[in-house]
């Protein structure tokens, strides 16, 4: 960290630096790009990673945080970048370094009115392009009045605006072309059911080839962030259950970590047990889901019965012991909500016995089958460096050779200490992505096997305080979710509520890279890429 600090500070004399979990730059905007460019080219940094751009309002400036890894090193950097202006702020964006950056920076505009210099698209991304105000800003005004419950349809926008540096520093604002008067344009989605939730691509063809996907967000959002800055940090627990439900115990483990990171809590031996085998059937049981479904979308029907036979085991074991099938509600502050229920290691010992022979089932009805290959062998290909372009981790990056899985790369709770592979293939395209989650119910199986019969005795839950107050400062926290990398950003000022609480998720940058994979491929090819991807819709929409 100390050379990579000199090595900045020799480069760019105006940023300051501060210790912490990673290295925290700071540096004024107009060296804002230049760095970023540094930080990403130069060989000895090789930060290629985009992880998160999180928008912050600190009151008295408007700013983002950015979370950045070197995939050839494996180091962690973050970048603070602010502007004083509150009334027009802008920031340089980076869009042309990172492609994931597009709708990272899309999604800062909307919520906190920061424009983003040369950003080829400021529009909003979530909200109605009527919207007043910009919500997570300290002075947004929440009153009903400035905001009425609008019972028209938003006007559809064939046009967008980007701000353009010239050459003399002057900053000018022009008109882009979304789609062309010429161009003949679908809708798919929001109300149709491959797009597995109210999801809406406006989809330009020529005749069944794609020219070009734009994504419209938005539709079930429920302002979770902005929620959580009135809220205790107990109280914010629940939502995480509720974004991709589908991890829902990885996502609350998240959470958990990164209170209890900045609490200096140590999680009792057995709840980091449990903690993870009830990661890992969470796995088990999304990726049932997935291949059922996916399976379904594709014509196969009878897929969806058999990976529902086995996804039911996992759900009775989860209702035994957490009361729910879907929310659970079972990670809490210092550990777990409650112990086990008494057939739990009888239960996990059946489905690990009979999931072996599940797996061949599928092989033998799908993977194998030709129709199954002619959908799927090369199609929606993405290559390892589009995926870190556009950070799609998970089973799709993976399946596009991105050895990306957090499990590994930045271990947490106990699995530095479990034996298992992660699963790396390098087609990239659409039966890549399916066999990677096929081959990572293994490996969930092989962690369970692991820990079945070594649950220890002890606590389930450490000492926490009553009332919980996180010190003044920021913390980010990762888990490898169902659907890969899922993160939480908190910065607080001392209070028992976050001043800012963002959850980073990764079906938002699944959905982003959709266009880029299917252009010039066939309309029905969508609905095989979008399958793959596995995104859920109400993780994006938060």
């Amino acid at each position: 960290m100390a050379n990579i600090q000199e090595k900045i500070a020799k480069l760019f004399p105006e940023a300051t630096f501060e210790e912490g979990e990673c290295l925290l730059v700071n540096i004024p905007d107009a060296k804002w790009h230049a760095l970023a460019k540094t930080l990403k080219e130069d060989s000895e940094l090789s930060y290629d990673y985009l992880v998160a751009i999180v928008g912050v309002d600190w009151t008295e400036t408007l700013g983002c945080m950015y979370y950045l890894t070197s995939t050839k090193y494996n180091t962690h950097i973050s970048v603070r970048v602010s502007t004083a202006d509150r009334e027009k702020p802008m920031l340089h964006s980076i869009t042309d370094l990172w492609a994931v950056a597009n709708l990272y920076e899309r999604e800062v505009y909307d919520y906190f009115g920061i424009i983003f210099i040369n950003h080829p698209d400021m529009r909003r991304l979530f909200l109605r392009n009527d919207w007043v105000g910009y919500p997570l800003r300290n002075d947004y005004d929440a009153s009903p009045e400035v905001n009425p419950v609008r019972l028209d349809h938003e006007e559809v926008e064939d046009t967008s605006v980007t701000y353009v540096e010239e050459a003399d520093g002057t900053i000018v604002k022009k008109d882009v072309t979304i789609f062309a008067p010429e161009d003949f344009v679908v809708n798919i989605g929001p109300q149709h059911p491959a797009t597995h939730g109210v999801l809406r691509f406006r989809t330009a063809v020529d005749g069944e080839t794609i020219k070009k996907i734009d994504l419209y967000l938005g539709y079930i959002h429920r302002g979770i962030e902005k929620l959580c800055e009135g809220l205790g940090y107990p109280q914010t627990l629940h939502f995480t259950d509720r974004l991709d439900y589908l991890s829902a115990q990885q996502n609350r483990h998240c959470l958990c970590l990164c209170i209890e990171k900045a609490l200096g809590i140590e999680v009792p031996r057995r709840a980091q047990v449990i903690r993870v085998m009830m990661d890992e059937l969470m796995r088990i049981s999304s990726h049932l889901l997935f291949i059922g479904t996916f399976c379904m979308d594709l014509g196969a029907t009878t897929m969806l019965f058999y990976a529902m036979r086995e996804r039911e085991r996992v759900l009775d074991i989860f209702e035994r012991t957490c009361g729910a099938r879907m929310t659970f509600n079972y990670n809490c502050i210092g550990g777990i909500m409650d112990d086990l229920d008494a057939g739990f290691v009888d239960d996990v010992k059946a489905l690990i016995e009979i999931m072996p022979k599940c797996l061949k089932e599928y092989d033998t009805i799908f993977t194998g089958n030709v129709i199954a290959h002619n959908r799927m062998d090369g199609v929606g290909v993405l290559s390892r460096e589009d995926a870190i372009s556009y950070s799609v981790t998970g089973p799709a990056g993976r399946a596009s050779g991105w050895a990306c899985d957090v499990r590994k790369t930045t271990p947490y709770g106990i699995y530095s200490e479990l034996d298992f592979e992660e699963v790396v293939l390098h087609e990239g395209d659409s039966m890549a992505r399916f066999k990677a989650r096929i081959e990572e119910i293994r490996q969930s199986i092989r962690i369970l096997e692991q820990l079945v019969d070594k649950i220890p005795e002890g606590e389930i839950c450490a000492k926490v305080p009553k009332i919980v107050k996180l010190p003044a400062g920021h913390w980010f926290q990762q888990v490898e979710a169902s659907r890969g990398a899922f993160g939480v950003y908190i910065e607080s000022t001392g209070g028992t509520s976050p001043m800012r609480l963002k959850f980073n998720s990764p079906c938002f940058n699944l959905a982003g890279v959709v266009d880029h994979i299917t252009r010039g491929g066939k309309i029905a090819d969508l609905i095989t890429i979008g399958g793959t991807l596995d995104y859920v819709v109400p993780d994006i929409d938060r």
